[in-house]
């Protein structure tokens, strides 16, 4: 995933899960970072979240970085950097969701999780054209050597990462749900 729409992509992810997870803050009065549904998602951020979008940065970094630098020239710091942000955009979409989720007030919440989603989206749409393809930025800049990203280790990439993610995001959900209705047996 490419690092600019990780950062929005996780806040959003944070934000659903906090609203998925609404039953079991609204039951817990305690600090949101003591909560059993802030320790599953931040499992979910350090072991798999984190771990993907490292994946990007490290093997495709001129991609990650949708081609607008040279990853060559991108400090490895930076790097590092970006992708705990991106870890850190999914725990700060979850703790601030939780207080107006916790009053079940979840109109914020919904633009908490629609507003970094769609300009993700948005953000997809104008960059379609540097997804589609995998090569370097020399290579993409010069016009030479790129191939299609369905044909390529990255595009094969893309879809290994997106089903972990999704497999991923899927059992956290059930998680979160399934601790509330246990508390209630």
């Amino acid at each position: 995933m490419p690092i600019p729409f990780a950062l929005l992509i996780g806040f959003a992810i944070g934000a659903a899960l906090a609203w998925v997870a609404a039953p079991e803050l609204a039951r817990d009065d305690g600090p949101i970072t003591l909560s059993r549904p802030f320790f599953v998602v931040a499992c979910f951020a350090a072991i798999l979240w984190l771990p993907i979008i490292g994946y990007f940065v490290t093997f495709h970094g001129d991609w990650s970085y949708l081609y607008w630098v040279a990853w060559q020239r991108v400090p490895s710091a930076a790097d590092l950097g970006l992708v705990l942000l991106s870890g850190g955009a999914i725990l700060g979409g979850f703790c601030l969701a939780a207080s107006p989720v916790r009053k079940r007030r979840l109109g914020p919440v919904a633009v908490m999780v629609a507003a970094p989603g769609a300009s993700a989206l948005v953000g997809v749409a104008l960059s379609v054209h540097r997804l589609a393809v995998s090569g370097t930025y020399a290579q993409f800049h010069g016009d030479f050597g790129t191939e299609p990203i369905a044909a390529s280790t990255l595009g094969k990439g893309v879809l290994l990462m997106g089903a972990v993610l999704t497999l991923g995001l899927a059992w956290v959900a059930h998680s979160v749900v399934r601790m509330a209705s246990e508390d209630r047996s």
